[in-house]
């Protein structure tokens, strides 16, 4: 079973919303659509459904060209960010109604629904009406009515956005289970790279419209191939610093400057772009190699445990992802400190030249 997109594009009144496409998904996969608002995710699991019909291409489904088809006539289920549930049924009556729809049998429907309201922990729950249930529990109803479609293609957009955070991970930690039971093939979409890395499988970081990278959700996020895909995995963004290459040295400007490691030593002399993420930047130095930047700090956001802090070096501004609770003062001047193990160098046209020593060796 496997779902496959062949120079799948879509234009809406004369405008690109997906550019050319080509990816392969295999049966029984988890595959993250990671990027943020209105880079494409919706559309493209649109055209995945057959709710939308592209421009371009082909959508190939287990062989079949299945271009333009219904979405009735496809074992696809979706499930979406406002999740919807029949509250004037049960939950038991709301998981079986698409398979009255499909006109299966009283037996046939009463063992699927109870099958898959054990796998989504709903059975005490069966009599009862959703506006009876949690935040949480009514999501699981929803997904509960997609999966009990026996779909081959789930398709789910943002499913987790409007709950809250304890409810969040308590389902970003069950849908992995669901789907490695249940044998489909999965599409989850989320703005939010630390979901893509939990739900683990393949990653698609799309950046408007277009596919900047696919494969296994580890890969991407520690060798990004462009300093798009970077800036897409990463939360906050990816930080960057113009640096230049002469013979065996990187200068990286504040009279900062260390030899080439052993990915960069044979490019050529010229300009390069640095990157790095925010919980590479310190406020100490580890280590006897650590660079020391001067710059000004702009704000800083405690989050509990941690401490975002919003920095300005020259113009270019940074973002810091620091332990601890930190006593700053905004418009303070602020050395920080990095590792050049952690720095990933990109070309003039944002590709990926020297991924960092750390992430080769993961």
């Amino acid at each position: 079973m496997t779902l496959i997109l062949e120079g799948v594009s879509k234009t809406v009144g004369g405008q690109t919303h997906i550019y050319p496409t080509d990816i392969a998904l295999e049966k029984g996969t988890m595959n993250v659509l990671l990027g943020p608002t209105l880079s494409g995710k919706t559309t493209l699991m649109r055209l995945m459904a057959g709710l939308d019909v592209p421009a371009t291409g082909r959508v190939i489904w287990n062989g079949e060209d299945v271009t333009g088809m219904r979405v009735q006539d496809r074992k696809v289920a979706m499930v979406y960010q406002q999740f919807i549930n029949y509250p004037s049924m049960t939950v038991y009556d709301n998981i079986a109604s698409p398979m009255k729809l499909m006109g299966q049998t009283r037996k046939e429907i009463d063992a699927r629904v109870r099958e898959t309201a054990e796998l989504m922990q709903l059975t005490p729950m069966l009599q009862r009406k959703p506006l009876e249930l949690s935040g949480g529990q009514q999501q699981r109803c929803a997904l509960a009515r997609a999966l009990v479609k026996n779909a081959g293609l789930v398709l789910l957009d943002e499913p987790l956005a409007n709950l809250d955070y304890k409810l969040r991970e308590e389902l970003r930690a069950e849908i992995p289970r669901i789907f490695e039971e249940s044998g489909a093939i999965f599409v989850y979409a989320t703005t939010e790279p630390e979901e893509a890395l939990l739900l683990g499988g393949n990653t698609a970081a799309l950046w408007e419209g277009r596919v900047t990278q696919f494969g296994p959700t580890p890969q991407v996020y520690r060798k990004p191939v462009n300093a798009t895909t970077a800036r897409v995995f990463s939360d906050p963004p990816m930080n960057f610093l113009k640096i230049t290459k002469r013979g065996d040295q990187l200068s990286f400007g504040d009279g900062q400057s260390v030899l080439a490691p052993a990915g960069a030593s044979q490019l050529s002399d010229g300009d390069y772009t640095a990157g790095f993420r925010p919980n590479h930047l310190e406020l100490t130095p580890h280590g006897a190699g650590a660079m020391r930047f001067s710059t000004r700090l702009s704000v800083t956001e405690i989050t509990g445990s941690e401490t975002f802090i919003h920095l300005d070096h020259h113009g270019e501004r940074w973002v810091g992802l620091v332990h601890g609770i930190q006593s700053l003062t905004p418009g303070q001047e602020l050395d920080v400190f990095l590792d050049p193990a952690h720095v990933y160098l990109f070309a003039q046209d944002g590709d990926l030249v020297a991924a960092a020593p750390y992430a080769e060796a993961a």
